[in-house]
């Protein structure tokens, strides 16, 4: 079977392009050939990743919307900062950016649509319906000439076209060596929090199921014992593999002697109320209250016992630095459920002066480049983006956001995995240290 034809001229591509940055089109829809239904579309352009539609009117316009987030039928309202609409008929292209604030779609399972308001294939007809809105702002007349009858409509996978030079300097500046994987142990090994009555750092990890907060305990374990373990449980469940509150204590090697910090597991969070663990939870997690193996009941939050809760815990049971733990996959495919959920979290944690960190998951299987060779972590423009991405999304500073690889699949350690994790590890306890010196600076700074 012949490939179906683009109505798009090679021209009208290099427009579209430049508007999306560095990017190939496929073409996954095309209406006249696959029909206007709205199942028509959706059999061909769900769960596809981002995706530009293309229509084409009578009066010679060429216009259409750009959304980095899936079609799901999931019956939400999309949040997309980097959705627009856009129309290229003559000379600049015209590109409207959604408002601030709006939402970017309603992902139903109807035609393809912009913030509810602007309708392509609307009732299953060649017809493009503006219902009026404040998602985007513009004019019929403008973005299609007031014309909505349509000649064509077509869907276009985006795909990101990664480009990446081992003699491009890198964005973050890290060396690759074993003399440097030493230096990181060695540092790790012999510190020591800057409060005298605390004798390890207590590190939270918050994120969603499946993004790899018990593979990163695994990791780091893994690393100090001197081959790959599996002390956690970890795994890729629809629901959260963990249950209970862990405390990990990390042992260094044969000796078995106790690491500085602790790693704090928590059951990961889901986007439905009741389920996944409860915001009040976090809070009594991060004051000392939860202590460890207590199992988490999604529909009831803990409740400390009246002795405990009639004394403050000490700062050796409280949480030192937080850590955020998320896919780099799955970044811009965050519900808003859960990214309301991730902002009560950051709301309670910012008012306890807690330092925050975020660690960019899998990035191996985000980037063929760094894949390929996990060097190019830093030197990839695409890993650079998610960054950026991840520091807008959270609201933490880009120096804030690690990009790592937890061990998943391999028989023994890889030295640039190894970097990578110490690196992030040596992070959190300098972030600890300076929640340390906040809280406390005349205990801290006697020491």
């Amino acid at each position: 079977m012949a490939p179906i034809a683009s109505d798009l001229t090679e021209e009208q591509r290099k427009k579209l392009c430049n508007l999306l940055g560095n990017v190939e089109l496929s073409l996954l829809y095309k209406a006249s050939v696959h029909g206007y239904k709205a199942s028509d579309f959706h059999q061909r352009c769900d769960r596809q990743g981002p995706t530009i539609i293309v229509a084409y009117n009578s009066s010679g316009y060429i216009f259409g919307g750009y959304t980095s987030v899936d079609y799901a039928q999931s019956g939400q309202h999309i949040t997309d900062n980097e959705a627009f609409l856009f129309s290229i008929r003559y000379g600049t292209p015209l590109c409207i950016k959604v408002n601030s604030g709006q939402y970017a779609r309603y992902d139903d399972a109807g035609g393809p649509n912009f913030g509810g308001q602007l309708y392509f294939c609307y009732e299953n007809q060649p017809v493009v319906e503006n219902q009026w809105g404040d998602s985007f702002s513009f004019t019929d007349a403008k973005l299609f000439g007031s014309n909505t009858n349509l000649t064509e409509c077509e869907v276009y996978k985006v795909k990101q076209i990664l480009q990446v030079s081992v003699k491009e300097k890198p964005w973050r500046n890290i060396l690759w060596t074993e003399k440097q994987k030493e230096k990181l142990i060695d540092m790790i090994r012999n510190y020591k929090p800057l409060m005298s009555s605390v004798s390890r750092v207590r590190i939270l990890m918050i994120g969603p199921v499946g993004a790899g907060k018990s593979s990163f305990f695994n990791s780091i374990n893994s690393i100090f014992m001197g081959h790959v373990t599996s002390k956690a449980m970890s795994g890729s469940a629809g629901t959260s593999v963990t249950t209970q509150f862990r405390t990990y204590p990390v042992k260094d090697g044969c000796e078995r002697k106790p690491l500085p910090f602790v790693l704090c597991d928590t059951m990961g969070l889901e986007e439905q109320s009741g389920a996944g663990l409860d915001i009040e939870d976090i809070s009594n997690i991060l004051q000392g209250h939860i202590p460890d193996r207590y199992k988490f009941n999604p529909t009831a939050p803990f409740k400390p016992d009246e002795q405990k809760a009639s004394r403050p815990a000490s700062l050796q049971e409280k949480i030192h630095c937080v850590v955020y733990v998320i896919d780099t996959n799955k970044i811009s495919l965050m519900s808003d459920k859960l990214q309301e959920k991730l902002n009560s979290i950051r709301s309670q944690i910012n008012s306890l002066a807690i330092p925050q960190i975020a660690l960019m998951t899998k990035v191996d299987e985000a980037c063929p480049h760094v894949q390929k060779d996990l060097q190019n972590t830093y030197a990839s423009s695409y890993i650079k983006s998610k960054v950026q991405e991840m520091s807008s999304w959270l609201g933490v500073p880009v120096s804030c956001v690690l990009p790592v690889k937890n061990y998943s699949q391999e028989l023994e350690l890889e030295l640039n995995c190894d970097i990578l994790l110490l690196t992030a590890l040596q992070q959190m306890l300098r972030f600890a240290d300076d929640y340390f010196d906040d809280i406390c600076p005349v205990e801290g700074n006697a020491k």
